[in-house]
């Protein structure tokens, strides 16, 4: 069945503290307007404004005063809301984003594997797992800054069946968001502290970029997979002569890939991919290792 989500990053903010979160609820609120079903925002929102040696006195538990304020807004407007903040944890601190659900409760976090130096030097600690939660739309993952630069973290959102991932950020990661999208397959979308936010999709194609705009949405088809040419290639006009212009295709023919969608409801494109006999990227990458491995054992 086709599955369409907008999504929404909020980039660029730079409110006041006393005015954070009036500014932040107007932002989801206009967001939901422009048909968002999820909003994201900025790594460490709260602490915006604020100088570093306030940042430990403004953590909180979760839920806390900024997270219940958010769970508001979101049950409100009826979207989910991606929300970062410096959470505390016993004597522990770790730099988080937190999932608020349509009806405002606390729907899991992700916190920040690769912490940077001065984060760590200040007591925050890192995270362990690339975590994937459940929504109505799909799976999503979160990331936060510095792990824009650590493997482990995008293969994981991978391996953990991540379809979109939101970049919660203090700087832009552009390229760099355009090759981990491009290499896993997922769409990204990042929500960027005082700079530019963008959407990009599983082929690297920048979607969207805000400018003057501090919020930009897109509507994303989740009903969609990047595949590689190599067998599966020759199945194309199979494919279009069964199911003609209910079929998208994307193509990178540089990096012999293409992404293919179907926007026909009641049907899949795993449905799709198993009727033709497609070969998936992680089961192609698989199927290489595998017979490299029997090569040399021979």
């Amino acid at each position: 069945m086709s599955r369409y989500v907008t999504v929404a990053g909020v980039s660029g903010l730079e409110p006041p503290p006393d005015r954070l979160l009036d500014e932040a609820a107007h932002y989801v609120w206009r967001a939901a307007r422009m048909g968002a079903d999820i909003v994201a925002f900025p790594e460490f929102y709260p602490l915006t404004g604020l100088s570093q040696q306030h940042w430990t006195a403004a953590a909180e538990e979760i839920p806390g005063a900024t997270v219940t304020r958010m769970a508001e807004v979101a049950a409100a407007n009826h979207c989910y809301v991606v929300w970062p903040l410096l959470e505390r944890r016993g004597d522990k601190l770790y730099n988080t984003a937190v999932l608020i659900d349509r009806q405002g409760q606390v729907a899991g976090s992700y916190r920040k594997m690769y912490l940077t130096i001065g984060e760590m030097e200040m007591g925050i600690y890192p995270g362990t797992e690339a975590t994937v939660l459940e929504t109505d739309f799909g799976k999503i993952g979160m990331a936060i800054c510095f792990d824009m630069n650590w493997r482990p973290v995008w293969e994981g959102l991978a391996e953990n069946g991540a379809e979109i991932v939101f970049f919660c950020s203090m700087y832009r990661g552009s390229r760099q968001m355009q090759a981990w999208a491009f290499e896993f397959g997922y769409y990204l979308v990042s929500a960027v502290g005082s700079d530019l936010g963008q959407i990009v999709d599983q082929t690297g194609q920048v979607l969207k970029i805000s400018h003057q705009d501090k919020v930009i949405t897109h509507e994303l088809n989740l009903n969609r997979r990047l595949l590689h040419m190599d067998f599966n290639w020759d199945k194309i006009d199979l494919m279009l002569e069964k199911y003609g212009s209910d079929l998208t295709f994307d193509f990178t023919a540089p990096e012999a890939r293409f992404a293919v969608g179907c926007r026909r409801q009641g049907l899949t494109i795993d449905e799709i991919i198993q009727e033709f006999g497609l070969e998936t990227l992680p089961q192609y990458w698989a199927r290489v290792l595998k017979m490299r491995a029997e090569r040399l054992a021979e």
